[in-house]
């Protein structure tokens, strides 16, 4: 198995760890990924409030670049996701719109086809690996650890033509969760936003959103979240602190990117998948597992 790797801008930077287990299970799990060096930041949706146009040609090119490789393109972000697979689903289906992106492409010697797909980790774990071989490869049981998801709303609503679970009642992270071994945990705010988009601009806003599903993850029992968007793991791991605050209450609670979960169960080290580097401590989960 092999992919165009697209690792977004936060997994070079903020959440450096994201990119560290995603490679790390990944050569584990015999994936082979070719990192598109030369793509650009997807935009984080931002771009199409003021030109839309642009949106479309910057991730045409991106999947252009993997088209080039003859490869699918993987994200590991649901923001990436659900941008560039949004635009891969627009550009398809839109004769005119493609034939205008290529005009821009083609002066620095790209053509977009729309001939790969383009998939986030989490969908390429269930669908092109498969959870019966991802079981399959597990060291270490995550026995006894009660996790709860966090899907990010790009991933699950950023796409609305292909579309790899239900948008309002998800089960592929909680599938996961059992496949590794761990006891997954339901609750209202998995599917809602994390408050990330208004952090810059209505903080208190954007804080009390991630608060009250952090707080509702505890109160339901959870050991850890478990995110596959590293722009949701910022607000609710490296902002939590603050978080506590605006909304008056004690959490604590740890958030593990979906690789690093993947990657205890298969029995690699914490601080190489990089458990150390979060804001919210992650020696409640190692605890958890060592009982």
């Amino acid at each position: 198995m092999k992919y165009a790797y697209y690792p977004g801008c936060v997994a070079k930077g903020a959440c450096q760890e994201l990119h560290a287990s995603t490679t790390l299970i990944s050569r584990t799990l015999g994936i082979e990924l070719v990192e598109l060096e030369r793509a650009a930041c997807c935009g984080s949706g931002t771009f199409k409030e003021t030109d839309e146009f642009l949106e479309d040609t910057v991730n045409a090119r991106n999947i252009a670049l993997a088209e080039e490789m003859g490869l699918p393109l993987m994200t590991q972000c649901s923001t990436c996701q659900g941008v560039i697979g949004r635009v891969n689903d627009k550009l398809k289906g839109d004769a005119a719109q493609r034939a205008r992106v290529n005009e821009v492409l083609e002066t620095q010697g790209h053509h977009y086809q729309g001939s790969i797909e383009v998939k986030h980790l989490l969908w390429i774990l269930m669908g092109d690996y498969g959870l019966d071989r991802l079981q399959a490869k597990v060291r270490r049981p995550l026995t006894g650890l009660k996790c709860a998801a966090f899907y990010g709303c790009y991933l699950l609503r950023g796409q609305t033509v292909t579309r790899y679970d239900h948008p309002y009642n998800p089960t592929s992270l909680e599938k996961v969760f059992t496949a590794l071994g761990a006891t997954p945990v339901l609750y209202d705010g998995r599917v809602q936003c994390c408050g990330w988009p208004i952090a810059s601009y209505a903080t208190k806003a954007s804080f009390t959103m991630a608060g009250r599903h952090l707080l509702e993850a505890l109160e339901n029992g959870a050991d850890c979240m478990v995110t596959p968007c590293p722009l949701c793991h910022l607000n609710l791991d490296s902002r939590q602190p603050e978080v506590a605050k605006v909304i008056g209450q004690k959490l604590g609670l740890p958030v593990l990117h979906l690789p690093q979960l993947i990657g205890l169960a298969l029995g690699l080290d914490p601080e190489a998948l990089g458990l150390n580097r979060h804001i919210v401590s992650t020696s409640p989960v190692l605890q958890a597992l060592a009982k």
